[in-house]
């Protein structure tokens, strides 16, 4: 290998572990959302919790997560994508272990609220750095690094859920653990270079080289035209909350905001949240036979989240879009069919199964997909404020989704809810045909010229 070959490896291998150490927020994020599907188990009879309180404990997260979200919004681009994700590693440290010492249910939703605080901050900032430091060709993989961290992170939790089942207050266990990679993430995020185009943005064009530098190949050229395309398509100014009202802005955040909610509400977090409780009402009685069939779901969505990484810069966008969310809808009906007979073996096995086939196909769809586009869309004068827009609005559905799953089941019973979100997935088919761009292999600067063009028409 030359030297040439060798610095571009380097260089690539750089890039990788920033969006790697980077992804630990979404670990972080996957573990605190997965987590409570275990602890929910063990928490409800201990504090002798009815339906509604026990979606608080659920929706507490997403609801500290849209505050963090609009902390992101007004501050990632004053103190920049690195400080705010150490900043939700500390929310982090903190929610989890006021959580594992919680005393009653009002303290325990008040510090998932704190954890909730952290994954908006988290969410809303760390696919936006990861995209801003990735090459075109690379940033779909990059970007879903984030999405990876968070199902290795479910799936943590569904393992010391498993482990922490049976032991004496085992759920303060699975709480108080996520104060572990949160310390790792603080950590970690101090040594990776600021953003770029963050640098160039408040006018710091040297910084800005030098970091370059560190995760672009060695060819001065290349890199100064990269500069110097971020400079154009920045304008003149620094982008406000008015400048979201831009016609072609507009347009971006008709996307963006609308996967939020459509990610939210086809159902995708009465899964995680609740695998175990649906699980054991199929048929499957105990907590820890419950936690350990769900094992499954987690282990699927990891290994089709690594597929989807794969796929999403050599297949596409929207046709992955157009695959996963069939799949969900079909997977949706399965389930709510399975409930319509009595429960027993062939029941579980259907749900199971349904479960399983329903998070493979949203693994490489929605659960990706959503968070790329968040963070690839937006032009890069406005980009915090509106990444941080669709995060809020997705944060807001998972908690409405979260609060409401098992009220719409004593409403419409297991079988009429789960349609009702299978008929949402038709609905999100039809709105990926209409509104969503293919942006595979373009710059951010190419995307932010299709919704121009979309804005003049």
């Amino acid at each position: 290998m030359s030297g040439s070959d060798a610095s571009a490896a380097r260089a690539r291998r750089n890039v990788v572990v920033t969006a790697a150490i980077a992804g630990l927020a979404g670990l972080l994020f996957g573990y605190d959302t997965g987590v409570i599907a275990g602890a929910l188990l063990l928490i409800t009879p201990e504090f002798g919790l009815g339906s509604l309180a026990a979606g608080m404990v659920v929706g507490a997260v997403p609801v500290g997560a849209v505050g963090g979200a609009w902390i992101a919004s007004t501050r990632a681009d004053r103190y920049g994508r690195r400080r705010l994700i150490v900043a939700s590693a500390v929310a982090f440290i903190a929610g989890a272990v006021i959580s594992a010492v919680s005393e009653s249910a009002s303290e325990l939703v008040l510090a998932r609220i704190l954890i909730g605080i952290g994954i908006g901050v988290a969410s809303a900032v760390a696919p936006v750095y990861i995209s801003e430091i990735a090459p075109p060709s690379i940033r779909g993989r990059l970007v879903t690094f984030f999405q990876l961290s968070v199902t290795v992170g479910i799936l943590v939790a569904y393992l010391v859920g498993l482990a922490f089942a049976d032991a004496d207050e085992g759920w303060r266990w699975m709480l108080g653990l996520a104060a572990v990679p949160a310390v790792g993430l603080g950590l970690g995020i101090l040594r990776l270079p600021p953003s770029p185009r963050w640098l160039m943005m408040k006018g710091d064009e040297s910084a800005a080289l030098e970091s370059m530098r560190r995760i672009r190949p060695p060819d001065e050229n290349a890199i100064v035209l990269e500069l110097q395309e971020i400079r154009t398509s920045m304008g003149e100014d620094t982008g406000s909350w008015k400048d979201l009202l831009r016609p072609s802005v507009r347009a971006a955040l008709m996307v963006g905001v609308g996967l939020a909610i459509l990610q939210q509400i086809t159902g995708v977090n009465t899964v995680i949240y609740y695998a175990p409780t649906i699980i054991q009402e199929a048929g499957i009685d105990s907590a820890s036979s419950a936690i350990f069939a769900s094992l499954g779901v987690g282990v699927i969505n990891v290994v089709m989240t690594v597929v989807a990484l794969q796929l999403l810069d050599r297949t596409g966008r929207r046709t992955l879009l157009f695959i996963g969310v069939s799949g969900m809808s079909f997977s949706l009906f399965l389930l709510g069919l399975a409930f319509l007979g009595d429960t027993g073996t062939v029941t579980s096995v259907i749900a199971v199964f349904s479960l399983m086939l329903f998070v493979s196909s949203f693994a490489i769809s929605l659960g990706p997909i959503f968070w790329l586009l968040n963070a690839e869309i937006y032009p890069l004068e406005v980009r915090s404020r509106a990444a941080s827009v669709g995060t809020m609005t997705n944060w807001l559905f998972n908690f409405v989704v979260s609060l409401t799953f098992l009220s719409l089941i004593d409403l419409l019973t297991q079988t009429g809810a789960f349609w009702l979100y299978g008929l949402i997935g038709l609905v999100t088919l039809w709105f990926c045909w209409r509104f969503v761009p293919e942006t595979k292999g373009r710059s951010l600067s190419q995307i932010d010229a299709i919704f121009r063009r979309r804005a003049r028409k």
